[in-house]
C-alpha cells in the first residue's frame, strides 16, 4: 500500500471527507497538494498533518482554487504541469453542496432556479473533467497513475422524500444529475485513458453531519448497517484505491453506503 514516491491532489482537501483522504493518503507516504476554495481553513488538517508525518515526513502544499471557475482551474491546472513533481493521484471530491438557504437549491422542484443548476454542474461534473483532461498527461507518465472520483448514492438512485419530511433539507436534480453524470464519466475515462492510467469512483451514503434527529432516525432505518457513514467509513477504500492494492481494477464504482443498495 506504500504511496513514497507518488504525490496526490485532492480537490475539497479542508472538508471532512477530504481531510480523512488527505490524512490516509500521508499516512501511507504520499505527498500531497491540497486543494480547496479561497477562504478554506486548511490549518486544522496542516496541524494534523505534521502531527501523523513527524516520523515519517511528506511533503505537502495548499493551494486557492475555486472550482467553479473556468480560469482558476486552468491556473491550477499550468502550476502543476510546471514545477515538475508530476501527479501520481487525483482524488475528484470537492461538490457543490449548497445549502438550505441558498436561492433556488432545497426547495421544490418547480422552485429550483437554472442558476444553481449550472453552478452545482460546473463544480460536480465540468471541473471534475476539465482537471481530468488537465492532469492527463501528467498521470499517464507518473508511477500507478489513477483517478478517483467521488460520486454519491444519489448518482444511482432517486431520492426517498419521506426522509426530508419536516426539516429544511433537500435533495436538488441539479446534485443527482451531476453525480449521475460523474458515474459515466468515470466509465468513460477508465476506457480512454487505459492502460496508463486507472479511474475509478467511491459512492458514499449519507455522512452524520449533525442533521435533524428525525432525518438521522429515519435514514438508520432505510440502511441495513443502521447507521449513517462518519468520514472515518472513507479511509479504507481510499487508500485501496489510490495504491496498487487495486492496481487490476478500473471503471468501477465501490458504493460505501452501510448497505443502501442493497435493497
Amino acid at each position: 500500500m506504500s504511496l513514497r514516491g507518488r504525490r496526490a491532489l485532492i480537490t475539497g482537501a479542508a472538508g471532512g471527507l477530504g481531510r480523512i483522504m488527505s490524512e490516509t493518503l500521508a499516512e501511507l507516504g504520499a505527498d500531497l497538494v491540497l486543494v480547496d476554495r479561497p477562504g478554506a481553513v486548511f490549518e486544522p488538517l496542516l496541524q494534523r498533518l505534521q502531527a501523523l508525518t513527524e516520523t515519517t515526513p511528506v511533503g505537502f502544499q495548499t493551494i486557492a482554487c475555486d472550482l467553479e471557475r473556468q480560469d482558476h482551474r486552468h491556473d491550477l491546472i499550468q502550476t502543476l504541469g510546471a514545477d515538475g513533481q508530476g501527479i501520481s493521484v487525483l482524488i475528484n471530491n470537492a461538490a457543490f453542496v449548497g445549502s438550505s438557504d441558498l436561492q433556488g437549491w432545497a426547495v421544490p422542484f418547480e422552485a429550483q432556479t437554472l442558476e444553481t443548476w449550472r453552478r452545482a454542474l460546473e463544480v460536480n461534473l465540468t471541473a471534475a473533467f476539465h482537471l481530468c483532461q488537465g492532469l492527463a498527461p501528467l498521470l499517464r507518465s507518473a508511477p500507478g497513475g489513477n483517478i478517483i472520483n467521488v460520486i454519491s448514492i444519489y448518482g444511482h438512485h432517486g431520492p426517498d422524500w419521506s426522509l426530508y419530511e419536516g426539516t429544511t433539507m433537500g435533495n436538488p436534480a441539479a446534485y443527482g444529475a451531476s453525480k449521475g453524470g460523474l458515474i459515466q464519466l468515470t466509465r468513460w475515462l477508465a476506457t480512454t485513458l487505459a492502460p496508463r492510467v486507472r479511474v475509478n469512483g467511491i459512492s458514499p451514503g449519507g455522512i452524520y453531519r449533525n442533521q435533524p434527529e428525525v432525518f438521522v432516525q429515519r435514514y438508520n432505518q432505510r440502511t441495513p448497517l443502521g447507521r449513517m457513514a462518519t468520514e472515518d467509513d472513507f479511509r479504507g477504500v481510499v487508500g485501496f484505491l489510490a495504491s496498487d492494492l487495486s492496481g487490476y481494477m478500473t471503471g468501477q464504482i465501490l458504493q460505501v453506503d452501510g448497505g443502501w443498495s442493497a435493497w
